[in-house]
């Protein structure tokens, strides 16, 4: 039985640290500007997100839509090549109101995530 039990933890630890690398694999989304919930008093230039590893600019993307879920954004999200974890899409001048911004980050090891946050605009 003492054996087994050393073959088992022998294993184990290899197993362990696999999993706890694929975790930290993945892009979570750090900070946005606007802030996540937040309000902001005129219309940015832009919503910025940040996360935790480099991105896939082929792959990843940011949208955001209004309270009818259409998409009010001006479509050129990029990846900031100086930044790799920032992602970034400009907007129009929006009216008042709150706006939700969903997210797919693809890390350049392939690991997905996705995501969706508001902002209220309060003029």
């Amino acid at each position: 039985m003492n054996r087994l039990m050393r073959r088992i933890a022998g294993l184990a630890l290899p197993i362990a640290l696999a999993v706890a690398g694929e975790a930290s694999a993945h892009a979570f989304l750090e900070r946005a500007t606007p802030r996540v919930g937040g309000t902001v008093q005129s219309t940015p230039e832009r919503v910025s997100l940040r996360f935790s590893e480099p991105l896939e600019p082929a792959f990843s993307w940011v949208k955001v839509l209004d309270a009818d879920g259409k998409q009010v954004d001006r479509g050129d999200k990029q990846v900031n090549r100086s930044e790799p974890m920032v992602i970034q899409v400009s907007v129009p001048r929006l009216a008042a109101g709150r706006y939700r911004v969903a997210w797919r980050a693809v890390s350049v090891d392939t690991h997905v995530t996705e995501g969706d946050f508001t902002f209220e605009v309060k003029p």
